[in-house]
């Protein structure tokens, strides 16, 4: 599905996501792995989901983040969860479809994050970290679920 322009559903979705996160200014590109990155992706889902329930902490509680808040930390979390889970699969289907739902958790938590700016905009510095991490984690999971299929 394409639009007039010649771009996917997923290519207009996902630039619309990186123009609000970064304000129309250039996307920084790691040039070398930074001292503390994990390759390792059940301890980096993992402390992505430390990272979530700790910046869930700081979002004021209020009739409109409560709900924002409970999602979030739901999403964040199932994302190491649902990985742990697909390590363990006895069989290539069920890997493939726990990977499959670590997509769609990294995926939700982008969304969620987004909706935590909406209503604390002065949250946005933290969130654009935890969004580029949940972004990261879709694509991989992404690269992951074709290879495998």
């Amino acid at each position: 599905m394409t639009n007039d322009e010649g771009m996917t559903k997923s290519e207009v979705a996902n630039d619309r996501e990186e123009r609000f996160w970064n304000n129309k200014s250039m996307v920084v590109v790691r040039e070398e792995a930074s001292e503390n990155y994990v390759y390792d992706l059940e301890e980096r889902t993992a402390r992505f989901g430390e990272a979530v329930i700790d910046f869930a902490k700081t979002i004021p509680q209020n009739a409109v983040t409560h709900r924002i808040i409970a999602q979030l930390v739901g999403a964040g979390t199932s994302v190491g969860a649902n990985y742990v889970e697909a390590d363990d699969a006895v069989s290539k289907k069920e890997f493939l479809k726990n990977i499959g739902t670590c997509r769609k958790e990294a995926r939700e938590t982008k969304h969620f994050l987004r909706m935590a700016v909406r209503a604390v905009p002065e949250l946005k510095p933290q969130a654009r970290i935890l969004w580029q991490e949940a972004k990261e984690l879709h694509l991989i999971f992404s690269k992951i679920r074709r290879t495998g299929q």
